[in-house]
């Protein structure tokens, strides 16, 4: 970053007027119900750290670890509730063997709504997401029926995760042209690592009025530098929540020769820096000017400390360059040949034009 920030530098979440922390608590981590949590006592100072330096956004979803997480975050929020944004998330199954217990569908949606309400203690959601895409339910069932819990005052603000381009940028059209309330956050896989969101997603968020919230910002732990090419041994790995982090690192596509060789940059100048390759990492995700606040998830409090840190963590315009090599990717078409000498003399001959990009 160009300058430190705090939890208490407050940012808005895309075109609405809410306030939230320019770093995300979150949750996932609270319980044990996986195998590899925190315990409700860590989970508690967690927190209470978090909380206590400024943060107001926490992130949760209605099956993190089982539902244990919300109905910690609901715990621990009482006597706060109301300075905390809360935002969770729907449609991951509460009932495997029932159709209708998950997916993107009004069933879904508002059944899922209520139990959230139910563990977190609360009358009204502050920010409720889309979790994943179910490439099923129409658009505008899911924006009426967003719509409807917005107006019935249980939810405040809604958002969306894990769902194509165009599909997000759709539904931001149908909502603004039909009154409805509209998406003001956008929920990403987005590190050094997980840069093809640069492609469509992000922009696409920035020109709809969306934040962007990373998620795994540290690339499924890679980039903290505690892999070496010994653990490449692991395979493709296990998608489960409940496998080892090494696993899900695995299965994500983190942990690849590649994505070593990107955390070897990132400790080269968190060295240089005298930071933790964490905290370098992250704070590079807050130099674009899309991102409203990555998501830091901690098991211990020592963990959230660190990741923190962050906020303090300036970048030379050298060490910007040298983590941007060494992570680019691909554009691809049509975003490559737009930016060829042909096609732009094409268009503009000899002017010079400024682009919105």
């Amino acid at each position: 970053m160009s300058e430190t920030l705090s939890l208490k530098s407050y940012r808005l979440l895309g075109r609405s007027g809410l306030r939230v922390s320019p770093v995300a608590l979150g949750t996932m981590t609270f319980g044990t119900d996986w195998g590899w949590g925190s315990d409700e006592a860590e989970s508690r100072r967690i927190l209470d750290a978090y909380v206590d330096r400024g943060g107001n956004f926490i992130d949760t979803a209605n099956q993190y670890t089982n539902g244990t997480s919300e109905r910690f975050v609901g715990t621990f929020a009482k006597g706060r509730r109301d300075r905390l944004v809360l935002a969770t998330k729907y449609t991951a199954t509460a009932r495997p063997v029932d159709p209708n217990a998950g997916g993107n569908h009004r069933k879904s949606m508002l059944q899922s709504v209520e139990q959230s309400l139910r563990r977190l203690g609360t009358d009204y959601i502050d920010l409720l997401y889309l979790h994943v895409w179910d490439f099923t339910t129409p658009v505008e069932e899911i924006l009426r029926a967003l719509d409807d819990l917005v107006r019935s005052g249980k939810v405040q603000y809604v958002a969306i995760s894990d769902t194509p381009a165009w599909q997000v940028a759709r539904m931001q059209a149908i909502a603004d042209l039909r009154g409805w309330s509209p998406l003001v956050a956008l929920q990403i896989e987005y590190s050094l690592i997980e840069r093809t969101v640069e492609r469509d997603l992000i922009p696409m968020a920035r020109e709809m009025g969306l934040g962007v919230i990373p998620w795994s910002p540290l690339g499924s732990g890679v980039l903290t530098g505690k892999y070496t090419r010994a653990d490449l041994e692991i395979g493709t790995g296990e998608a489960s929540p409940a496998g080892t982090r090494k696993n899900v690192a695995a299965a994500n596509g983190s942990l690849t020769e590649r994505g070593l060789a990107i955390a070897e940059v990132v400790k080269s100048v968190a060295a240089e820096t005298g930071r933790s390759p964490s905290q370098v990492a992250i704070a590079w995700t807050l130099l674009n000017p899309a991102v409203t606040a990555p998501i830091v998830g901690a098991r211990t409090l020592a963990h959230l400390e660190d990741n923190l840190g962050a906020l303090d963590v300036v970048l030379t315009p050298d060490q910007r360059t040298r983590l941007d090599e060494a992570s680019a990717i691909d554009l691809g078409f049509p975003h490559e040949f737009l930016d060829r000498p042909m096609p732009r003399s094409v268009i503009f001959g000899e002017v010079t034009v400024p682009q919105r990009r």
